[in-house]
């Protein structure tokens, strides 16, 4: 049986290792990181709570828009939109807290030998996909939020958020 994740040995490592692959610490510093399963146990813990606390504040943000827009209790097509946006966004990043959470958990270095055992590529996974759907659709439904109520504050709420999807777009682009 192979032994669980983040307690594999750099000897068993370099055992591991395809022949002509390079050993990660001799990689350029600006290499990018194709396999995020090559970075520490330590490492991912921390950002996973990191992008849990972020997203757990995010959600809570996306579900008192969410209220706020339903006390509203407008019957147009755009509020229908908006509404949708907003929910999915706080369902978004719930989803991205659970994960983050069960990640931390199975990553810890006293957890339970099910958790050691178990794979982190599937809540590593949702919570990249929770948090990316989240803050994207959070956008988007302020950006629609302003057509709600004049045209000004509709292109006002639109450019905005565009610039900031942007803005995040490049700095996640950057990082990964």
């Amino acid at each position: 049986m192979a032994p669980p994740f983040g307690r594999v040995s750099p000897t068993r490592l370099a055992a591991d290792r395809p022949s002509g692959a390079r050993p990660l610490a001799s990689m350029p510093v600006d290499c990018f990181v194709s396999d995020v399963e090559q970075l520490q146990p330590t490492y991912l813990s921390d950002m996973a709570a990191q992008l849990a606390s972020l997203s757990a504040f995010l959600g809570g943000f996306a579900a008192t828009f969410l209220a706020t827009l339903l006390a509203l209790a407008q019957q147009r097509r755009l509020m229908t939109v908006t509404v949708a946006l907003s929910c999915l966004s706080a369902i978004s990043f719930m989803i991205a807290v659970v994960a983050a959470s069960m990640l931390g958990a199975m990553l810890h270095a006293g957890a339970p030998a099910i958790l050691a055992r178990a794979s982190p590529s599937l809540p590593r996974g949702f919570m990249s996909l929770g948090f990316g759907v989240g803050i994207y659709s959070l956008l988007f439904a302020i950006g629609c939020s302003g057509w709600l109520r004049t045209r000004a504050t509709g292109w006002t709420t639109t450019v905005i958020s565009l610039v900031g999807a942007i803005i995040i777009g490049l700095l996640t682009v950057q990082v990964g």
